[in-house]
């Protein structure tokens, strides 16, 4: 469906996605920005991005599509297996691969790469995240757990609701930490300005508990060993930050975005190194580790 719109005079210094959403407020952003880089925006009969800043007049023509919607599907795509019983398998998930589909993600997921290579998994989580019992974020690396039967995944989930599975990262942060290990006890919840945030500074939320140690010091950095005993989103990130010790890396909780005299980090010194659980199929402990990506070993290298 074809509609057009002119930018009138106030518009001037809008940037062209918040005046499509200001004039198509039943969609959401990230959806009209796609329909804007698909050049199905066109402004005076031409493409244009996202960011581009009106100045008022301009005839928009936007060519309307429904999106499809989200699903999982098997895609041929690199995957490391860490460990693999009849019950459960454990993924080293790199950097800058999304767990399942999201908005503005569909394709080169991990769901993706799973089903190319297992083809069942557990259905537990829904249609969407098969086999899906633990996120990790985005740009934070490492072991991931994901459930092959839904007994299994029933099984793990009872687990990490029951704090049974030890899970223990690595991070680099900014800063000179004082103390050789401490507990960071603060409560986390949805930040209420910037809505793509968590934040640990309200004093309300859901219980968040993280344990620190440190593994080594340099001039401006700290290299901690992590333990949390709960999952919340981005924990680990926002209790760091809320004591003044940003993952680098992370601009989202306050790391700058470069350090002088290092190349650039391109994610964030995050990574979830080792786990510990009971297998589903045989009742025993396991233990998985995922070494220190090469890219991250690197970077700090360079700091000595």
């Amino acid at each position: 469906m074809g509609h057009v719109r002119t930018a009138a005079p106030e518009d001037a210094g809008k940037r062209l996605d918040h005046f499509l959403k200001e004039q198509f407020p039943e969609h959401s952003r990230s959806l009209l920005q796609e329909w804007v880089k698909a050049g199905q925006v066109r402004v005076d009969g031409g493409k244009a991005k996202p960011s581009m800043l009106l100045r008022g007049g301009e005839r928009i023509e936007v060519e309307a599509a429904a999106r499809p919607p989200l699903q999982a599907h098997a895609e041929d795509l690199p995957l490391t297996v860490l460990y693999e019983d009849d019950a459960v398998v454990a993924i080293d998930k790199p950097a800058g691969m999304v767990v399942h589909a999201g908005a503005g993600v569909r394709t080169g997921t991990l769901v993706n790469a799973l089903l190319h290579r297992f083809q069942k998994l557990s259905q537990t989580g829904g249609e969407l995240r098969p086999g899906i019992v633990h996120r990790l974020d985005r740009y934070t690396s490492g072991v991931l757990l994901v459930a092959r039967t839904d007994a299994a995944h029933h099984h793990l989930a009872a687990q990490f609701a029951g704090r049974k599975v030890e899970k223990t990262y690595l991070a680099l942060v900014h800063g000179a930490i004082r103390q050789d290990s401490g507990r960071i006890a603060k409560p986390i919840a949805r930040d209420p300005v910037r809505r793509v945030r968590m934040t640990a500074r309200l004093g309300t939320g859901r219980a968040a508990y993280t344990e620190f140690r440190v593994l080594r010091r340099f001039d401006q950095f700290t290299f901690l060993e992590v333990k949390i005993g709960t999952g919340r989103t981005h924990q680990i990130r926002v209790h760091l930050s809320s004591i003044g010790h940003p993952v680098v890396g992370d601009t989202l909780y306050g790391a700058p975005a470069g350090t002088p005299g290092m190349p650039p980090l391109g994610r964030y010194f995050l990574h979830a190194w080792r786990i510990r659980f009971e297998s589903p199929a045989t009742g025993k402990p396991v233990t998985i580790e995922a070494q220190l990506p090469p890219e991250l070993e690197g970077w700090m290298g360079r700091l000595l």
